[in-house]
């Protein structure tokens, strides 16, 4: 290496600010979009971490009172219409039609049953899109951040070919800047979608337990409620 290239390549700084700085716009555009979807994936990864250990511990709070051995309608009475929790909701939802299937002389509206599981599977269905909310988001950073990184990386590397041919020089005070600044870009798109990926995957699978576990209480309040269908019919 030439010693006038040498002293012209230490010269360079190539601290990401730096790098950021020489970029070309599109480039910059490019670093700024991945960043942004960094921080906003981390904002969900951490809402979500919260959201679902919480509704873990409702659930975990709302099977001690269900299971307690006091009667239904004296959960109900105690919990109200609109419970905190994700199963005590759809506890709510099957007793409030449990309750309007009475008739003012004490008898069932027929097809109580099936209007009970229905109003549970709504308020599932309800509790399921609270709990997936903003997965989405993650599973589509993860999947073209990298992408869109590596777009950056090659608008950069197409840029240093230019700088080439403009200065009609191939010295590494040239050529190394604009790579690195390419680089970069592709650095932050796995910066941004490597998280996302592995944390979509962790709390998908937490949310589908958590929603498993509203599912599986549904089943077993349905029977509870069907053995008093029959005893009631009886």
């Amino acid at each position: 290496m030439q010693p006038d290239t040498l002293v012209a390549a230490q010269t360079l700084d190539f601290s990401l600010f730096a790098l950021f700085l020489r970029a070309t716009f599109t480039v910059k555009i490019v670093m700024v979009l991945l960043l942004a979807a960094s921080f906003w994936s981390w904002a969900i990864i951490l809402q979500k971490h919260f959201d679902l250990r919480r509704a873990k511990e409702e659930a975990r709070d709302f099977d001690q009172a269900f299971w307690s051995g006091d009667p239904l309608d004296t959960v109900f009475d105690t919990l109200g219409p609109e419970p905190r929790g994700g199963a005590a909701r759809v506890f709510a939802a099957g007793m409030t039609e449990w309750r309007r299937s009475h008739r003012a002389d004490g008898g069932l509206i027929a097809g109580a049953q099936s209007r009970i599981e229905r109003a549970m599977n709504v308020a599932i269905g309800r509790e399921a899109e609270i709990l997936q909310k903003g997965l989405t988001y993650l599973a589509t950073v993860g999947s073209i951040a990298p992408f869109v990184g590596l777009f950056g990386t090659v608008w950069g590397i197409k840029g240093s070919f230019e700088e080439i041919a403009a200065q009609q020089s191939t010295n590494l005070a040239v050529v190394a800047p604009g790579i690195a600044e390419a680089l970069v870009a592709t650095a932050l798109g796995l910066l941004a979608a490597i998280p996302a990926v592995i944390f979509y995957n962790k709390l998908n699978q937490d949310a589908e337990t958590t929603i498993g576990s509203y599912e599986s209480f549904a089943d077993e309040f349905a029977l509870i409620l069907s053995r008093q269908l029959d005893r009631t019919a009886a």
